[in-house]
């Protein structure tokens, strides 16, 4: 599998000195990258990187600066053995292509571009990049190119005899591909450039160790410990990209020279990895003695449920009480007089000034070594809320601290020492310490002073939150970090999860199941339309939480129906969302909702989402509404309660106003939803719709959908004839010409709405697939002589007419003849009528417009054939892609219907189309029964 290559900068042309060349080496959040020099003359730029090892390359990555940006960057390749010298400038490379680089001006300069080249495996030991171009834009005002980071993916070569220069292509060696994705198969996900510039440093390495665990417990068949190792690195990637996030942060701080922040950064970083490698057990998982723990082997509660949950990250201020609380507790004071002391009174014999500078420089140096081996104590003066946030290993204990040493230089201060020693300036380091300390007092008077405090307007509107979650969590949600706002979603599940009812009856303070619901729901419509996805995707998860797990059985029905008031309006917002994650999200996250069984019964969706859909809604709202409603339907079915929301009649008028919305998409849901009603009450869907006439059929909507009614229409009557024979007595042997009859009146009523005969004469009696082709064809003929007889009968009535010759009559070609020999008619049917035609596989007679379907889904060589995905015609399986390449395979037209014969498409199949087409003089070309007709007449 591919790897990431190791390499060096060797050369490169110009770089700017903050910038150096040097920084693509490595790979990670808080990385600069190279920079051109600024104001630079030269118009391409060169760099030169030289591979720890030869190796095989299939891959190489890119990553573009925001705005600093290239035109394109040209890739060269260099081959040379360990045994042959190579400088820069004995070098030859081999051109591999070039990438060219967008302009990022449709993301506004904010995001960086990844490009990844994946190239035929040639050897190599060095890589040329050279930058051509500048792409002008007001952010780059020095003119100068940026590039970020540099991978390179693929293989160790073994060193072995070269043959000649080795600079040619590994034809006969193709790179590893992934079989489920087809992309190149990685050793370790922490080897693309996408991970590893984005987490933190320290969490790749425990990553690649845990890969390194999972791969020994495939290979052993521990199959649930290899299932927590990737649930693990899954969990460890979102920790890491928040760490890394902090790293950024940190290093933004020492730029401006803002040490503070940095020290709280830094400690930040300490307590959030802490936590979550003690929550994740990732100790544990790695098993560092070698010896397989049968823990890992069986299931625990933190990956039960799917992807564990990361703790809370904590805040600048939870980590600046905590320094405040290590450092002002009263053992800590105690400790810090006594040094004061024991420094005043031992003041005689002081040593020279080399002395005190090795002393001091030492006292840096000895201070973590003191803290790694000093217990981390309970930080027991945080608040409640603050309880369980994790703490760092290297945060300094109540006992010793390192600040106890300097604490007695303040009271020093005032002392006849001399102001410029080296002591002395190590004192006037003090105040920074001192404002610091300061500031954490501060923030421990005023918990609000880390984050942003919420004004008036906010407060009166959050009163309850703050009364049932407490102030904190609520400015979560009001912070303007996104960060923040999902944490404080993160919490408020967690705190819906862990709430019980009974000890809030119990304890007066405590608030009720109404009031936690009531103040979830305020937050949540807070949360629910954020403009960032992660917290929307948040939002959501807390919503169907809610409703699905702590509202049954605890939240009365006013306060549900309170909260769905509340929430429901903002969600059918977002459904209407172009995006595509966000609109599914919301319709997912609304239907979770209306499973509800409080909500259920109280019937507090379908109604909103059953409204008439108007003609100027939006397409996406509409199809959302109506798709959400199309799925109730199904789930909970159609209702007689009035007020539900899913009567017939409401679902009707709501389909109705759906068919006429201009965009297509929704009107096929729409015309779904009135299937579903027809089913029901078709008598109540017709009365909504226009007569069904020949004027209204003209319209191809109405014709469409009174298609469909034509065919539920069908099954229903076929399915009371046959409960009406079942019923009867003598359902086991059915009279012969109650059959005959029974089957004489389904094939006209297909024959007249243009379906084949193939399947009505399988699906009615089973002449075809029970007795065989000739009894098929027997039962054909007599259900043609006796639509022709009761046609003739109809006709001599009505007429009046007193010849009494008998006469024989087609009822599909109107071909008649003088005559009562019903083997004229069979002779007809089975040469000459051009409405039929014969099988090619098994020669069965059936119609022309009956024959594709047949093919597929009747005839004995049924597997060999296949629908045409393009023109829906049965092609042998054997001839698909011949088919697909000729003139006449082509998309068929809405509403119509493809000729078998001359693969020419029927108009109006269902209004006398097929007839039109095979009987008119200038009909069907391909029928070779026309010609037989004309001569037989």
């Amino acid at each position: 599998m591919a790897k990431k290559i190791p390499f060096n900068v060797v050369f490169a042309s110009d770089e700017d000195v903050n910038f150096p060349a040097s920084e693509l080496n490595n790979h990670g959040p808080t990385v600069h990258g190279w920079r051109s020099a600024p104001d630079g003359s030269l118009t391409s730029h060169d760099i030169i990187l030289r591979f720890q090892q030869p190796a095989k390359i299939y891959r190489i990555q890119l990553l573009a600066h925001q705005y600093l940006i290239p035109e394109k960057v040209e890739l060269w390749l260099h081959y040379s053995p360990k045994s042959l010298p190579s400088t820069p400038s004995s070098q030859y490379f081999d051109f591999l292509g070039f990438v060219a680089l967008a302009d990022n001006a449709n993301t506004n300069y904010k995001s960086r571009e990844l490009q990844s080249v994946t190239v035929s495996p040639r050897r190599g030991t060095h890589l040329k990049l050279r930058l051509i171009g500048v792409q002008g834009n007001d952010y780059n005002d020095t003119g100068q190119i940026s590039l970020l980071a540099v991978n390179v993916l693929g293989e160790d070569l073994e060193v072995g005899p070269s043959n000649g220069n080795g600079e040619e292509h590994l034809v006969s060696e193709a790179p590893p591909l992934d079989t489920a994705t087809g992309e190149l198969a990685l050793a370790s996900i922490c080897d693309d450039l996408l991970f590893s510039m984005y987490v933190e440093e320290s969490i790749v390495q425990s990553i690649r160790k845990l890969e390194q665990r999972k791969i020994l417990a495939v290979s052993a068949e521990r199959f649930e410990y290899a299932r927590k190792l990737k649930l693990c690195m899954t969990a460890l990637r979102s920790a890491g990209e928040r760490l890394g996030r902090y790293a950024l942060a940190k290093r933004q701080a020492v730029r401006q020279e803002d040490f503070t922040t940095a020290r709280l950064r830094k400690e930040q970083i300490e307590m959030y990895r802490a936590a979550v490698l003690r929550q994740l057990q990732v100790h544990q998982l790695l098993e560092p003695q070698g010896v397989a723990l049968s823990s890992n082997d069986q299931s625990c509660e933190i990956y039960a449920g799917g992807k564990p949950s990361l703790p809370a990250a904590p805040s600048l201020q939870d980590v600046a009480q905590a320094l405040a609380e290590a450092t002002f507790s009263p053992k800590s004071l105690t400790s810090l007089s006594l040094d004061d002391k024991s420094s005043t009174d031992g003041s005689q014999g002081q040593p020279g000034n080399y002395n005190v500078v090795t002393a001091t420089a030492a006292a840096p140096a000895a201070a973590p070594a003191s803290l790694q081996a000093t217990p981390t104590p309970t930080l027991g003066g945080w608040r409640k809320s603050h309880d369980e946030l994790p703490q760092s290993p290297r945060l300094p204990s109540r006992h010793s601290s390192p600040m106890s040493s300097r604490q007695g230089s303040l009271r020093r201060r005032n002392k006849s020492v001399p102001r410029n020693s080296y002591e002395d300036y190590e004192e006037r380091a003090i105040p920074t310490l001192r404002q610091e300390c300061q500031g954490n007092a501060l923030l421990e008077a005023d918990p609000n002073r880390g984050r942003s405090r919420l004004n008036d307007r906010e407060r009166r509107q959050a009163a309850l939150p703050i009364l049932v979650f407490g102030s904190e969590l609520v400015e979560q949600f009001y912070s303007r970090q996104f960060q923040d706002r999902e944490d404080g979603l993160l919490r408020l599940r967690n705190f819906l999860k862990e709430h019980d009812p009974v000890e809030a009856s119990g304890n007066e303070h405590a608030a009720s199941p109404n009031k936690v619901a009531r103040s979830a729901a305020l937050l949540l419509h807070r949360a629910v339309r954020d403009a960032v996805y992660s917290v929307f995707g948040q939002a959501t998860e807390t919503v169907r939480m809610l409703f699905l797990e702590y509202v049954p059985g605890r939240v009365s029905p006013n306060e549900v129906a309170r909260c769905v008031d509340r929430l429901l309006p903002e969600l059918l917002a977002k459904s209407g969302d172009p995006s595509a994650r966000l609109h599914t999200l919301a319709q997912h996250t609304i239907l979770s909702i209306a499973a509800c069984p409080e909500v259920a019964e109280q019937h507090l969706v379908a109604p909103a989402l059953s409204r008439s859909v108007g003609s100027g809604t939006h397409q996406r709202l509409a199809m959302s509404r109506l798709q959400m409603l199309e799925q109730l339907v199904h789930t909970q079915g159609i209702s007689t309660d009035k007020h539900s929301g899913l009567t017939c009649r409401a679902l009707s008028e709501c389909g109705c106003s759906g068919i006429h919305h201009p965009a297509e998409p929704v009107r096929k849901v729409a015309e779904r939803i009135l299937l579903l009603v027809y089913k029901v009450n078709p008598r109540l869907v017709r009365k909504q719709l226009p007569p069904d006439d020949d004027i209204t059929r003209r319209n191809l909507l109405y014709r469409q959908l009174f298609t469909e009614f034509d065919k539920l229409d069908l099954d229903r009557k076929q399915e009371l004839l046959e409960a009406n024979k079942y019923s009867s007595g003598d359902a086991a042997t059915p009279p012969a010409d109650k059959a005959s009859t029974s089957s004489d009146a389904s094939r006209l009523m297909n024959s007249r709405s243009g379906h084949g005969l193939g399947p009505v004469s399988s699906s009615s009696n089973g002449y075809a697939s029970c007795n065989g082709k000739q009894q098929y064809n027997e039962q054909l003929k007599r259900s043609m002589l006796s639509v022709s007889n009761s046609r003739k009968g109809s006709a001599s009535n009505s007429e009046s007419t007193e010849d009494n010759t008998p006469k024989i009559r087609c009822p599909f070609c109107d071909w008649s003849c003088v005559g009562s020999d019903a083997s004229q008619l069979d002779r007809h049917y089975w040469k000459s009528c051009p409405f039929l035609s014969k099988c090619p596989q098994c020669s069965q007679v059936l119609e022309v417009a009956a024959l594709n379907y047949h093919l597929t889904t009747e005839c004995d060589a049924k597997e060999s054939y296949v629908v045409c995905t393009r023109c829906t015609e049965s092609v042998h399986k054997q001839l698909y892609e011949l088919h697909q390449m000729e003139d006449y395979c082509r998309e068929l037209k809405t509403g119509a219907a493809r000729c078998p014969l001359c693969h020419d498409d029927v108009h109006l199949p269902q209004d006398g189309g097929w007839k039109l087409h095979l009987l008119s003089a200038g009909g069907c070309p391909g029928n070779i029964r026309k010609k037989n007709l004309k001569k037989s007449n």
